[in-house]
């Protein structure tokens, strides 16, 4: 049909993609228009255009979507990078083209970091260009990662257009994923809506060729197919097929299942099987597996698509018939009674078995969808070890994820693929999905020791990403005694030796952690152990005021093994930065900050992009410059929304900002307003940090108006920091203790906590809490 409305978006994406570099996200539920709009964009682009569409059953292989784009591309590659190379291997067919590849690194993370630059690489080579590419929901890990590199890292010449489908409230996919967390500037996100009344007014003009349709017409046509423009073109379609009044008491019901069923009536007995049949196997069925599949020669099958393809139900896509959309794939599945829907999984899974290499991926699909439970853990557990082979962790953990839920697994089978999935990186899942999987499987008391070690250590990290604070804590915690190799439960301890993280837990147990870290990283002779360890100590000392956590950290920072690591290097000097700021060393932080910032850059480890920004900003809010800090701060929180470990000290900043800058009544209220959303989500998860910051700013701000509330709030504040034992975090709270007592004519009242603050920092690197006691001491005089 003739291409109707999305004028307004065709516009806004000819406008992007006709200025490189640009991300631009498309977005919409299926059937909305989404490959039918980039279609149009693309005959009208000029240039070289880069194509790739995802799988919904894909193979392990990392860039998949992205290799398929290039491959095509040999004869307009000219000079390229030597990093290039290190895409040899998984592009054959570009070997004579390609600079040989480079020699392998020890260090994963930089193994896949040279990885997209080797991607960014070629397609810089191939531009003035533009990649589209469709269908990222479903998406590998690694080109979900690629894509956020590429949203910080642009290639000059180069329009990149994705195609998704909108995530429902509280799901996500990878790619949604991947994108929360790059900054809010680096990818445009266009969202499709569905049509509405003149559109389909148009179409049904055009379509019934009436030169006014009635509005009862276009009103029901809206009402039943919800302006989804696929559903609405096809249900046009049939009414146009079948002639006569489309309002008339038999005409077809204006739903998609019911069009379909209408064109399936035209078609015998064995062409419904055949098309059933191709239904399972997928969008794009192959012949040849069909006809393997239902005992049928080629030509049978061909001659039963053809009718297919006659009476609407597939198209030619240029490379062989498919389906018209996998809404129109889905009904015609649906149709196929369940029995026999299993039975046709058997017989595919069957015949893939007998291909080489095998499609272990695919088998697992057939396999679960056949009910057959242990042929499909054999296969995604084979699939998840693929995925390991070629550096994909997060697909990997995603299949084990997936066999979890097969209730007829053998314990000794769920056992292994437990420890396994306790292994593999759970990074690139969706945690909504895999966190109530992994307290499931806790709960179980059979749950040998060394799998609930590896579990619960994971399902400690991931609550932490989440920003629950003490639940992940204590899932570590829990999850430490039962991990065997000391090079496991040297880095589990190293977490629990973080003091700014976590309400309840003494200073003393956070060195007395860290001493038996550095047990088990000797044990253990991990030089991995030992840096996690070394770094973590470094921290807590630079917490605690002890001035050798510089010696250390100069150290560190001069040593081989964390300049081979720069992942690693990155996060800790941006942790250091963040624990110099705490102490009151703003020269030291924001050296620390720089070298971080760097390393990030360089490493493309988007995931530490927003903890730059934080730092940043907490660097400048304590130096003084509050110009333009607020709405910094705002973008920041934004962009880290899907961030939660992020969010909640970025949120506690804007806010103590807020109350800083507030000149007036409206601006008061929506200051402590803020503080006192940060109050209770800090309180909530128990992160200890954010929650000292924000009661100590919401004492600030009502110690003119209300100083009792203002007591009570430092008080919490000054309480919260005994328990923990690092007085000095106390010293604006103690300072507005001292304050109040001042104005009251009492300063009894505070007598005692600033005694205390002295006594807490006494020798204590500490220069913030130092002046801030100086400042006491001026206020409350001896």
């Amino acid at each position: 049909m003739e291409f109707v409305g999305r004028a307004a978006e065709l516009a806004q994406l000819r406008r992007l993609a006709a200025a490189p570099p640009c991300l631009i996200l498309l977005e919409g539920e299926p059937g909305i228009g989404k490959s039918r709009l980039v279609t149009e964009l693309l005959t009208e682009l000029p240039g070289h255009h880069l194509v790739g569409e995802c799988d919904d059953v894909p193979e392990p292989f990392p860039l998949g979507v992205l290799l398929d784009a290039i491959r095509g591309s040999a004869n307009r590659l000219g000079t390229l990078s030597p990093v290039a190379g290190a895409l040899a291997p998984l592009l054959p067919e570009l070997a004579d083209v390609l600079p040989d590849p480079p020699p392998p690194l020890t260090d994963p993370a930089a193994e896949r970091h040279r990885l997209l630059r080797a991607v960014g690489a070629v397609l810089a080579a191939l531009s003035p260009a533009t990649l589209l590419l469709e269908d990222l929901h479903w998406a590998d890990p690694a080109t979900c990662e690629f894509l956020a590199y590429l949203s910080t890292h642009p290639v000059d010449g180069l329009a990149v257009v994705l195609t998704t489908r909108t995530v429902t409230a509280g799901g996500s996919t990878p790619i949604h994923d991947a994108l929360a967390r790059t900054p809010p500037w680096s990818v445009t996100r266009v969202a499709l809506g569905p049509l509405d009344t003149s559109d389909v007014r148009r179409l049904a003009a055009r379509t019934l060729r009436l030169d006014d349709p009635p509005q009862q017409l276009v009103a029901t046509l809206l009402d039943r197919t919800a302006g989804i423009p696929f559903v609405v073109e096809e249900v046009l379609r049939t009414l146009a097929e079948r002639g006569g009044d489309p309002l008339a008491d038999d005409s077809v019901p204006f739903v998609l299942r019911d069009v379909l069923l209408w064109r399936l009536r035209a078609l015998d007995e064995a062409t419904r099987e055949v098309l059933g049949a191709a239904a399972v196997l997928g969008l794009a069925p192959d012949q040849r597996i069909l006809a393997a599949v239902l005992s049928l020669d080629r030509v049978a099958v061909g001659t039963a698509l053809t009718a297919a393809h006659r009476a609407g139900l597939l198209h030619d896509a240029g490379d062989g018939l498919r389906f018209r959309h996998d809404l129109a794939r889905q009904v015609v599945y649906d149709l196929v009674p369940r029995e026999s829907r299993e039975w046709l999984h058997l017989r595919v899974a069957r015949v893939l078995e007998q291909e080489l290499p095998r499609p272990v991926a695919q088998l697992a699909h057939h396999y679960r969808r056949a009910g057959s439970g242990a042929d499909f853990v054999r296969n995604a557990e084979a699939a998840a070890d693929l995925a390991t082979e070629r550096g994909d962790d997060a697909t990997a953990a995603s299949f084990l994820l997936q066999t979890m839920d097969v209730a007829e697994l053998p314990r000794p089978v769920r056992v292994r693929l437990a420890a396994k999935l306790g292994r593999y990186a759970i990074d690139g899942l969706s945690q909504a999905e895999a966190i109530p999987v992994l307290e499931r499987l806790l709960a179980d008391r059979r749950l040998p020791p060394g799998a609930r070690g590896e579990l619960g250590l994971v399902l400690g990290r991931m609550l932490r990403q989440q920003g629950e604070a003490l639940r992940g804590y204590t899932e570590i915690e829990r999850a430490v005694p039962y991990l065997r190799a000391p090079r496991r439960k040297a880095p589990a301890l190293a977490v629990l030796a973080a003091p700014d993280t976590v309400v309840g837990r003494h200073v003393d147990d956070h060195l007395a952690r860290c001493a038996e870290a550095e047990s088990a990283a000797a044990a253990s002779g991990d030089p991995g152990a030992h840096l996690a360890v070394r770094i973590a100590r470094a921290s807590l000392l630079l917490e605690l005021g002890d001035p050798a956590a510089w010696a250390i950290i100069g150290e560190l920072r001069a040593s081989a093994e964390l300049a081979d690591r720069p992942r690693e290097h990155a996060r800790a000097c941006l942790n250091w930065a963040q624990g110099a700021l705490h102490a009151g060393h703003p020269e030291q932080a924001e050296a620390l900050l720089a070298a971080g910032r760097t390393l990030v850059d360089e490493t493309g480890y988007e995931r530490l992009t927003a903890l730059v920004d934080a730092t940043e900003l907490s660097l400048d809010r304590a130096a003084g410059r509050l110009d333009g800090l607020v709405e910094r701060l705002t973008r920041l929180v934004a962009g880290a929304a899907r961030m939660p470990v992020t969010l909640l000290d970025a949120r506690a900043e804007l806010a103590t900002v807020l109350a800083r800058t507030a000149n007036k009544d409206d601006e008061e209220r929506r200051a402590e307003e803020a503080l006192r959303e940060v109050v209770a989500d800090a309180r909530r998860v128990g992160a200890i940090w954010p929650l000292v910051q924000a009661l100590s700013a919401l004492a600030r701000l009502t110690l003119a108006g209300r100083p009792g509330e203002a007591v009570g709030h430092a008080t919490e504040a000054l309480s919260l920091v005994r328990g923990k034992g690092i007085l000095a975090w106390a010293a604006e709270a103690v300072l507005v203790l001292a304050e109040a007592a001042a104005t009251a004519g009492a300063p009894e009242w505070a007598a005692a906590a600033v005694t205390e603050l002295e006594a807490g920092i006494a020798g204590r690197d500490a220069p913030l809490a130092v002046a801030t006691l100086r400042r006491c001491r001026e206020i409350l005089p001896a």
